[in-house]
């Protein structure tokens, strides 16, 4: 019996030692800090969210306003990665912005929720801008963030999502360490829950693309080890509106952004953006009766 007692406490020990590394690779992914240099013609910006502080950049449109797009990156990464989208997107008639979500580089707080808190993070952000239609275009986090917004903020008028998950408790299932047993990544989890001030199971980018009525581009590599492909199929099953996926060969997980996939996404959010009201508020049946320069 002691010795059953012995090993029963061992194995508590080690579940409860598992279960705090878990909970800090759910919670606090690497922080890696900004190493790009700002765009030309874009400036710092500090946004508000809810509780934290969000730096970030913005960029202003060239050439007649066709709305804004935000940029929103994956988990370990920052805005820096977005810079080149920010400086093609102006040249395209958008305001750009892109930040640092929360917990990543040089914004504040301490945990990463996948959508809970940012989310309600980045609507505070579309309270920031001009009016006009608001294209999403996220990576990973970003576009998982970005489709659970677009379920219910009116103001976002296409979303583009790269290689999302369809919800998080899956995903983190399907990356936990192989020694990892159920009963580990279920104690994790409930941790991280704790730490994090939120509910795992309301991380749910396929549950909010039920409510998602406008135009939704997603985006997964074929090869995709750490998110598979499976995550946008389901996303892409439930979705309510408007939608297309595109699967890239031989692109693993952030590699489907690339080549020949930019000239689909731009063509894409072409035609989306130019059938919605421009930041005039005229629709295009009227841009073209007016003789809209550009129209």
């Amino acid at each position: 019996m002691i010795i059953g007692c012995c090993v029963l406490l061992v194995l508590g020990i080690a579940v409860s030692q598992l279960a705090a590394i878990g909970a800090g690779l759910i919670l606090h992914p690497p922080r890696r800090h900004l190493g790009t240099a700002i765009p030309a013609f874009c400036s710092e910006v500090t946004f508000q969210g809810v509780g934290v502080s969000l730096e970030g950049w913005r960029c202003e449109a060239v050439g007649r306003r066709r709305g804004t797009l935000i940029y929103l990156h994956g988990v370990a990464d920052n805005r820096g990665s977005g810079a080149g989208v920010m400086e093609e997107f102006r040249r395209r008639g958008f305001d750009v912005v892109a930040y640092d979500s929360r917990a990543h580089g040089e914004s504040g707080g301490a945990a990463v929720t996948y959508g809970f808190h940012e989310k309600e993070d980045l609507r505070r952000v579309l309270d920031t801008l001009k009016p006009g239609p608001v294209v999403l275009l996220g990576s990973s986090l970003g576009a998982a963030v970005a489709l659970q917004l677009a379920a219910d903020d009116s103001r976002v008028s296409a979303v583009v999502a790269a290689e999302t998950f369809s919800d998080l408790r899956t995903v983190v299932t399907e990356r936990a360490p192989f020694f990892f047993s159920s009963s580990v990544i279920r104690a994790a989890v409930e941790r991280a829950e704790r730490a994090g001030r939120f509910r795992m199971d309301a991380v749910s980018p396929v549950t909010a693309a039920r409510s998602i009525m406008v135009p939704v581009l997603l985006i997964h590599g074929e090869d995709d080890q750490a998110t598979k492909p499976d995550h946008s199929k389901r996303v892409f099953a439930a979705l309510a509106g408007p939608k297309r996926l595109i699967l890239v060969p031989g692109a693993g997980h952030s590699q489907s952004l690339q080549g020949q996939v930019w000239r689909e996404v731009e063509a894409w959010i072409d035609t989306k953006v130019a059938q919605l009201p421009d930041s005039s508020g005229a629709r295009p049946a009227e841009r073209r009766s007016s003789g809209t320069p550009g129209s």
